[in-house]
């Protein structure tokens, strides 16, 4: 009787692959209101986020956005006009051609669901029925054109480029995300640890393809694609 794989104890979502949201400042999402200004209060960092967030008033009630390169405190920040500085929340149709965006909704008024990641921006292509939208992954990405994004890139870029320096500072930082500091390779676990640990030297044993029936034990390796189903 082996032990269960790092990814089935990932999927069970205990408390070490679950990021802690007792620490989370706010679930960020855009502002309920269609049209309004807001103000800028401060600038503050959020744990569990690769961006700093920005603490907005909307009408005397506080709000938390993240924040975008070029944004400062006491900005205003307009919300649906048709004005494109940084930080300004607007429909994709008001958005010219060109124009750098983050935090885009998926569907009309979720509150936005793409581009939330330090230094990620999309870029607006075309207009029409649909906005089509260059997602920083290269692909081309079709919204509603009554889907809102905030403009500009998301703050927080550089992180990379100051070294962490010590493991431990590693394992802090990627533990409020939830992510493992490390990854260890199947075969260089034990036989009761993974499928393909065991034996003399580093090598898998047998065949690293699984089929899709294959028992949850037993999904590692290559897994084959899914049938073709003509329509």
């Amino acid at each position: 009787m082996g032990k269960r794989l790092i990814t089935q104890r990932r999927g069970r979502g205990t408390s070490l692959y679950r990021s802690p949201s007792h620490r989370h400042v706010d679930d960020v999402r855009l502002p309920p209101v269609s049209e309004g200004t807001a103000v800028v209060k401060d600038l503050i960092q959020a744990p569990g986020r690769t961006c700093p967030l920005a603490v907005i008033d909307i009408g005397g009630k506080t709000d938390y956005q993240l924040a975008v390169e070029g944004v400062k405190v006491g900005q205003i920040i307009t919300i649906g006009g048709n004005e494109i500085a940084a930080g300004n929340i607007s429909v994709l149709s008001k958005i010219p051609e060109g124009t750098l965006i983050n935090n885009i909704e998926a569907r009309p008024g979720d509150g936005g669901k793409f581009v939330k990641t330090a230094g990620s921006f999309g870029s607006v292509v075309s207009r029409g029925d649909k906005v089509k939208v260059l997602m920083p992954s290269g692909a081309m990405k079709e919204f509603s054109p009554d889907c809102r994004a905030a403009i500009g890139i998301v703050a927080g870029g550089g992180r990379d480029d100051k070294p962490l320096a010590k493991a431990g500072k590693n394992v802090h930082t990627l533990r409020s995300r939830s992510t493992a500091p490390f990854k260890t390779k199947g075969v260089a676990m034990n036989p009761v640890d993974h499928p393909h640990g065991g034996g003399s030297h580093a090598h898998v044993g047998g065949p690293n393809c699984q089929k899709r029936t294959a028992s949850t034990g037993q999904k590692v390796g290559f897994l084959p694609p899914k049938k073709k189903v003509k329509k």
